[in-house]
């Protein structure tokens, strides 16, 4: 009888001496308390361990009996008096064994779960695991580390809840098992506090970085991508809840405004290999997005918020955030896979036109530049109506030449493709394109457009109109320019003839003017005042204007140029035919 058996091992190591013990009794008594485990004997079994002549024993012995045990608490029903005696040995051994035996038992039982049993094992575990965490004494930062690792890496594959009902079911544990693991790290987080009241000098601890690391962690995993808006009919919501637990360790380890505001760099591991260090500090991007945003957005941690930041201090703060969270979205897809029915949503509008204000108006280079990229990322993966769809809207909102030419270069980049893949795409072909040309090949305000202020704008329609001239034959007019060539001279190019003759008469005139009268005066741009400038100055800024509208000019010749041989070679091949 396997009771019997361990009976006789423990009443042969009760007189042995600590040191005495070897591997062969090590090995009998996991068979033994084993066996006992599997016939049902959990309550002997108990009675054994909690007996306190066999607490040497136990000490040293009874960390080999977690993978039995697990596999039995499993095993029986909720409702199974097998089941709390199980437990109830667990609880017991957490207080018995030698804590750092036991941890690695428990770690390795962690490590070795896969599937739907990640989250019922971990949160089985947790409580005994914070019992011995507690008791060690030497390496306790590195073993807490450690551990809220092997469970960060074990739950990461599982599948996030996103929809109500998913959340609700919560088939696999992982909302419930995700507040399990915050409440398990509170003792330490205490610890934490406590020893930043006790000292000013109590900066950046390894027990405070390894819950830095773990609050990084849960930001990219599972709240990066998690449902976190109010749902009706759940009253906690338990990601939400976890957003809030995660933002209250930051704020209580005197970390949560580093993070958003001053871009508190993280200890990072030295990777010698470049691609482990990429990944190390993508993670960490998508981290602070995600923490951006549960601030910013969902005003988690709203009350830690300082009132002192300007609004433009903020943008740049959360600039970086911004980039990091849409290209992690965009990145997913597959150009040209979203359907332009997304366009129907106000959101899908919203956001280009929100990057076009980045892009004109802030001050700061680089996030200009960043916007723009994402701009055209944005653009790639919708379809080609959805393009057409974003492409009207920008030219009838955006409001800057430098802007509208930048999607006439898009528009003439979707016609080419068009033109050369054998794909039928009516969009940038016939009648919609027309459509499309009738935003394009025009001046905002007739001949008395700003040519300086549009010149963007202007020379971008040029090139895209020679393009079509050049690609497009009259014969065939798959584009439908040919047919629009009438309206084109009359609503674009003589009105832009004039203009230029207008523009270059008044720039020449104030060229001579200035050359005449030299002296240094002031500009106003936007109502502000501009520091002095000298004659050579405003004349090389003359100039400048006088060259681009050379330019223009020049392009403008040629396109006229190409579209006359044009219609003269199908006159002359017409008049062969008869």
């Amino acid at each position: 009888m396997a009771v019997d058996e361990l009976q006789a091992i423990i009443q042969r190591c009760q007189i042995l001496e600590e040191a005495d013990f070897k591997g062969e009794d090590f090995n009998l008594f996991q068979v033994a308390g084993q066996k006992c485990l599997e016939d049902g004997y959990a309550a002997q079994l108990l009675e054994v361990i909690q007996n306190e002549k066999n607490k040497v024993i136990i000490k040293n012995m009874g960390w080999n009996l977690i993978s039995p045990l697990v596999r039995c608490i499993f095993m029986y029903k909720k409702d199974d008096d097998k089941r709390e005696h199980c437990l109830k040995i667990l609880e017991q051994l957490a207080q018995l064994c030698n804590p750092k035996e036991l941890f690695l038992g428990l770690l390795e039982q962690i490590e070795q779960t896969s599937g739907e049993r990640v989250c019922q094992t971990v949160m089985l575990l947790l409580q005994p695991l914070q019992t011995v965490l507690l008791k060690l004494q030497n390496k306790k930062a590195y073993s807490v580390g450690l551990s809220l690792a092997m469970i960060m890496n074990q739950l990461t594959p599982l599948p996030v809840p996103y929809t109500k009902q998913q959340i609700q079911e919560d088939k696999l544990g992982l909302c419930q098992c995700c507040n399990a693991v915050v409440d398990f790290t509170k003792p330490f987080v205490n610890e934490v506090v406590k020893n930043m009241e006790k000292s000013t000098e109590y900066n950046d601890t390894e027990l405070k970085e390894e819950l830095l690391k773990f609050c990084m962690k849960s930001l990219k995993y599972p709240l990066l991508t998690a449902q976190l808006e109010e749902l009706e009919g759940i009253d906690e919501h338990p990601f939400r809840h976890f957003a809030a637990e995660i933002i209250d360790i930051l704020w209580d380890i005197r970390e949560l405004i580093p993070l958003v505001f001053l871009h508190r760099k993280r200890k990072n591991p030295e990777w010698e290999n470049q691609e482990f260090a990429d990944i190390e500090q993508k993670n960490s991007a998508d981290s602070l997005a995600c923490l951006s945003y549960l601030m910013v957005v969902q005003h988690f941690g709203i009350d830690c918020f300082p009132m002192v930041f300007s609004p433009s201090y903020l943008l740049q703060c959360n600039m970086t955030s911004i980039e990091v969270l849409l290209k992690s979205c965009l990145l997913r897809m597959e150009d040209n896979s979203l359907l332009h029915q997304y366009l129907e949503f106000r959101d899908f509008i919203n956001v280009p036109q929100d990057l076009v204000k980045v892009m004109t108006l802030c001050p700061i280079e680089h996030l200009r530049k960043k916007s723009l990229n994402i701009l055209q990322l944005y653009i790639n993966k919708f379809d080609t109506e959805g393009k057409y769809t974003l492409f009207r809207c920008l030219l009838k909102t955006s409001n800057h030449a430098g802007v509208e030419g930048y999607v006439i270069k898009n528009i003439k980049d979707q016609i080419h493709l068009s033109l050369t893949k054998a794909c039928d795409n009516t969009w940038f072909t016939g009648h919609h394109l027309i459509s499309l040309l009738d935003l394009v090949l025009l001046l905002p305000e007739g001949a008395e457009t700003d040519l300086l202020q549009h010149s963007d704008r202007i020379m971008a329609s040029l090139n895209l109109l020679r393009y079509l001239v050049i690609k497009d034959c009259e014969s065939d007019n798959q584009t439908g320019v040919w047919t629009m060539i009438p309206r084109i001279e009359q609503n674009f190019l003589k009105p832009l003839h004039v203009g230029l003759n207008m523009s270059k008469a008044h720039y020449e005139a104030e060229i001579k003017n200035k050359k005449e009268n030299k002296k240094v005066c002031s500009v106003t741009v936007s109502g502000e005042k501009m520091p002095a400038m000298t004659t050579e100055m405003q004349l090389q800024v003359l100039h400048s204007a006088l060259f681009t509208f050379d330019l223009i000019e020049s392009v403008l010749a040629r396109v006229e140029e190409l579209i006359e041989v044009k219609i003269k070679a199908v006159m002359d091949e017409n008049n062969v035919k008869t």
